[in-house]
């Protein structure tokens, strides 16, 4: 049984709030500390032109996103990505047309970034990023076509591993057999 699930209701609506609370002052910091800002404020203005759902954690966590998206983070960094801060968003309100909307039109591009991670070998970034990718949509294609050069480049550095491991054990061999 997890933990949250054995948490009465009211404390896991105060945990879930915490939460909230903490990726928002997190994604705060990180926006202000690649001076972003400005991009930050505007998100939080259009906020608040549409209604005020700012003052929800709906609110801000679309507000984190739409900056994310702004600043090309779609998927990476890990914690501060537009996908995570989606997700988060459809785990509080699991039918919220804008969280989902953009999941779907930010797709290609997402699933883009983790095709270029498998080729320039970041290859537990791109198993985090395909996970997220997963959480959103488990039966897209695509997705079990990345899944599987993957596997393949995972394969092929395994291989270029172990002749690099036979080498250096060859010249080891070779030069404990000419000092004797």
């Amino acid at each position: 049984m997890s933990l949250l699930a054995s948490l009465a209701p009211r404390q896991r609506a105060l945990v879930a709030v915490s939460l909230v609370v903490a990726i928002a002052i997190a994604g705060g910091a990180y926006a202000w500390l690649h001076g972003s800002r400005g991009a930050s404020v505007a998100a939080a203005a259009d906020g608040q032109a549409s209604g005020g759902k700012d003052d929800s954690g709906v609110g801000i966590l679309l507000d984190l996103a739409k900056s994310a998206v702004t600043e090309k983070r779609l998927v990476a960094p890990a914690g501060s990505n537009a996908y995570e801060f989606y997700l988060s968003v459809l785990q509080l309100d699991p039918s919220n047309k804008t969280a989902l909307e953009q999941l779907h039109e930010s797709f290609p591009a997402a699933s883009a970034d983790v095709e270029r991670a498998i080729n320039d070998n970041e290859l537990d970034d791109a198993q985090r990023e395909l996970s997220l990718l997963r959480e959103f949509d488990s039966t897209n294609y695509i997705l079990s076509l990345l899944g599987g050069k993957l596997d393949a480049q995972r394969q092929i550095m395994i291989r270029q591993d172990e002749a690099k491991a036979a080498i250096i054990q060859a010249q080891q061999s070779a030069s404990s057999g000419s000092a004797q």
